[in-house]
């Protein structure tokens, strides 16, 4: 993520709030070794991508909510100045649910307007016309909606025809409505300062029912932009894809949109193919005759001749054989596949596991 040269024009009376405190249980065993916002996604750290956004929008302030691996985080962003940002940091030290994290950090916040995002979306909602919808309401707070397809793994969130939010509903097989609550919110600064202290609070079961409770208004901001939930390792791939191949821009892209992003020192035999918005890390190597297609490669991985690759994550120094088959597959850090193996959707090898030549097959077509 680098800064841009003359900046943003500033979005007076708002900062921001990340929380990026889970421990990302459905990525593993890639967060074994890192958090999920600090996930190689697109040559850069998951969260890059979230803070350019922010930056973008005219934000500076920000306050990163963190817990699991805290140290990570100001180890890589420090105190935000190189990429155009003032960061602050909280450490949750015990879980205290999503108001709860928000409230952890209302001591360092400073605007009226602060906006909240859960560190694991991706997406290309207009900020500034999140604040604009926020603004012109006189919300308490605002809620960004997204429609979907299959809102039944969702709570969804009815609206009247101003675009007040009427309740929370829990997942159901019948849901009434389509749109479900995107994890982003803008909060005036007073509702956040009102949540309990010191304890576990639920935004979508506590927070905001309390404030349809006392007639506050809490507003809905709808829109059709990108959106994806980038907690499982499909999504995860996904979202990566999207990025390199530009389906979704991103000014931390260290690099030109296309189907493939090389990172410095990456090496790609002239017959291999890499595309499908896949990212070789720096390091890594890529032998003859061999595809990558839609995949992350951290750093040092390397993928042997005639192995097909596709929708998969090969974690920091892995070592994949001659001619393996991985689709969907999630590979730790420094794990070996042997020779002739076969590892399709859902397989997950964990750090430093080493697979024998033939050893995993899902086909009996080699001997």
């Amino acid at each position: 993520m680098t800064a841009g040269p003359a900046g943003p024009d500033p979005l007076p009376g708002a900062e921001a709030v990340v929380l990026v405190g889970g421990k990302g249980m459905r990525l593993r065993p890639l967060t074994l070794s890192a958090p999920k916002p600090m996930l190689p996604t697109a040559g850069v750290p998951f969260l890059s991508h979230l803070l350019a956004r922010i930056r973008d929008a005219g934000i500076e302030h920000v306050v990163l909510g963190t817990s699991y691996k805290a140290e990570v985080f100001a180890e890589h962003f420090g105190d935000g100045s190189e990429f155009g940002l003032d960061l602050e940091y909280v450490v949750e030290e015990e879980p205290l649910d999503t108001a709860g994290a928000i409230r952890n950090v209302a001591h360092l916040l400073r605007e009226d307007d602060v906006l909240v995002f859960n560190g694991d979306i991706l997406s290309g909602l207009d900020l500034r016309g999140l604040v604009d919808t926020h603004r012109a309401n006189a919300a308490e707070v605002t809620l960004h909606l997204v429609k979907v397809d299959d809102p039944r793994q969702f709570g969804c969130v009815p609206t009247d025809s101003d675009g007040r939010v009427e309740a929370f509903l829990e997942k159901t097989e019948d849901p009434p409505v389509d749109q479900i609550n995107a994890g982003c919110y803008v909060f005036r600064r007073p509702v956040i300062e009102a949540i309990p202290a010191g304890r576990r609070v639920s935004v979508e079961r506590e927070t905001f029912p309390g404030l349809l409770e006392s007639g506050a208004r809490v507003q809905a901001h709808i829109d059709s932009s990108y959106w994806l939930d980038m907690g499982t390792p499909a999504a995860y791939v996904r979202g990566s894809a999207d990025l390199v191949r530009g389906a979704l821009p991103s000014a931390a892209l260290p690099g030109r949109p296309g189907e493939a992003l090389l990172l410095p020192g990456a090496e790609v035999a002239a017959d291999a193919r890499v595309d499908g918005g896949s990212t070789v890390g720096s390091g890594c190597v890529v032998a003859p005759r061999a595809q990558v297609t839609g995949s992350m490669l951290f750093e040092g991985a390397r993928i042997g001749s005639e192995t097909v690759v596709e929708r998969c994550v090969l974690g920091a120094g892995a070592r994949i054989g001659d001619r393996v088959t991985l689709r969907g597959a999630v590979i730790g850090d420094g794990a070996v596949i042997g020779d002739d193996c076969e590892l399709l959707d859902g397989a997950r090898v964990w750090p430093e596991v080493a697979i024998p030549a033939g050893g995993v097959r899902f086909s009996a077509d080699r001997g």
